[in-house]
């Protein structure tokens, strides 16, 4: 199904804290099938402890993609809701393990009850970054070691401030 422009539109949710380059894979492989995703950084004022605002995981997926057919935005409420908002047909979630799985297949099935229309599309994490979580990356980070070759460059500068700052205080 298109949106109203034609296009084929899809939305890669999640909460990219920090957008890692498995992140960046799901989103490159999405291309192929939609001619454009929306990364959408999924956050709750009230329960969201991340390292980094909605607004700076904006600009970071802003930065690694760079390209007009990747748009990047924050949102709060059901996932679903804002999927119709956005005008996109499907979900693209990427999966590394049964676990993930499980769990996606659950979130799947619901959002699926609460808007039928809208599909889930599962990518397969490549092999390259198939154990690449961004909870790891901070946690690796956090203890000093090196996460280059995990996420973006320019994602590894803002990490790396951040944690400086977070250790200053």
């Amino acid at each position: 199904m298109k949106n109203p422009r034609g296009e084929r539109v899809a939305v890669f949710p999640g909460s990219f804290d920090p957008f890692t380059n498995g992140h960046l894979d799901i989103v490159e492989r999405s291309l192929e099938i939609f001619d454009r995703v929306i990364v959408a950084v999924a956050f709750n004022a009230a329960k969201d402890s991340a390292l980094f605002s909605p607004q700076e995981r904006v600009e970071m997926i802003l930065e690694a993609t760079r390209t007009p057919r990747v748009v990047a935005d924050a949102f709060s409420g059901l996932l679903v809701d804002y999927v119709e908002r956005s005008g996109a047909q499907s979900i693209v979630r990427g999966l590394r393990a049964v676990a993930d799985f499980e769990y996606e297949f659950q979130m799947a099935m619901m959002n699926r009850h609460l808007r039928p229309r809208i599909e889930t599309i599962f990518i397969m994490a490549s092999e390259a970054h198939f154990y690449t979580s961004a909870r790891l990356v901070k946690e690796v980070a956090s203890l000093g070691g090196d996460v280059t070759g995990l996420i973006p460059a320019g994602v590894r500068r803002r990490l790396v401030r951040k944690l400086k700052e977070k250790t200053a205080r």
